[in-house]
């Protein structure tokens, strides 16, 4: 596009125009500072208005001029980690070149109270007194593998002091006496037959609690014991007499007579150890040939006794 040659007259015109109105006013300024009068100021006052303007200027010239470390201007209990507050020697780093002169900081740290843990960090280069808790590996040695072979028995040591009498025990049982005893007699005689015959008794001479039962002809064990039984019998003329003492169904003893012309009495003893119910009686041999004991109605001619020795707590 082509300018107008007088549109730019006009503008340039009007530009030193401007000038010079810019000129004129700042001329007319000055003229009238020159003319106004000034009021008299207060006796003292110019010289407080010097004395602060002395005092301000140093504190602007230390503010702009003094090198001042950035760790200055943090406050004392800036609690933030060290990460985020940055290394001293990365701090330094930012804040520009060093003069030489080193600056020692001390940071304010709070102390756990008591019953308090302490706080994250306790132990590191920062608290160069305080150490944290060291644990150590203990070993665990087997016994069993290191123990050795048993040693010979050593010889007795002495006898100790005698000690102090104990407590009397609890009364025991009474003194307890234990008897049996019985003795019967027959009055009748007996023939033998093909079966063997029980010698059963009429007569009852002792019966000591009833031990000894008349009807089957048996003495019944109720005390346990060392026992002494003996037998007597009347043999008959031309006749044997074969009999035995038994113990339970078991031959204790035999009481035996050859045939004779005349009659005789004859005995048998022994001791037994008697349980509880055991039975002693006396049996007549069957009659493979003539055998039998003689009495009559009048006397007793036979005769069976026992008695308990000792019991069987006491043997």
């Amino acid at each position: 596009m082509s300018s107008d040659p007088g549109c730019d007259s006009v503008r340039v015109h009007r530009s030193k125009q401007q000038q010079q109105q810019r000129r004129f006013d700042s001329s007319d300024q000055n003229m009238w500072l020159r003319n106004t009068p000034r009021r008299p100021a207060a006796d003292g006052a110019d010289d407080k208005i010097e004395m602060k303007a002395m005092c301000v200027w140093p504190v602007l010239l230390l503010l702009l001029l003094g090198p001042w470390p950035a760790g200055a201007y943090r406050t004392p209990f800036d609690q933030r980690p060290e990460e985020a507050r940055g290394r001293p020697e990365d701090r330094s780093s930012r804040d520009g070149p060093s003069d030489g002169r080193q600056t020692s900081v001390r940071e304010c740290r709070r102390c756990c109270d008591p019953g308090e843990d302490p706080p994250s960090g306790y132990g590191s280069p920062s608290y160069p007194g305080v150490h944290p808790a060291q644990y150590q590996v203990v070993p665990q040695i087997n016994i069993t593998i290191l123990k050795g072979k048993n040693g010979q028995l050593g010889p007795q040591g002495p006898s100790g002091y005698k000690g102090t009498k104990g407590s009397m025990g609890l009364p025991g049982e009474a003194c307890k006496s234990h008897y049996a005893a019985f003795s019967v007699g027959r009055k009748k005689a007996l023939h033998s037959s093909e079966y063997y015959q029980t010698l059963v008794f009429d007569t009852e001479l002792v019966n000591l609690y009833g031990h000894f039962n008349m009807f089957t002809g048996k003495f019944y064990c109720y005390v346990p014991g060392v026992y002494y039984f003996s037998l007597n019998v009347h043999t008959w003329n031309q006749k044997e007499t074969y009999v035995h003492v038994m113990h339970n169904e078991r031959e204790a003893v035999i009481l035996y007579a050859q045939p004779s012309d005349r009659s005789v009495m004859q005995s048998q003893s022994l001791m037994l150890q008697l349980e509880h119910q055991d039975q002693v009686w006396v049996r007549l041999y069957k009659g493979e040939r003539e055998n039998a004991i003689f009495s009559d109605d009048f006397d007793t001619y036979i005769t069976f006794n026992g008695h308990l020795i000792k019991h069987k707590s006491e043997v």
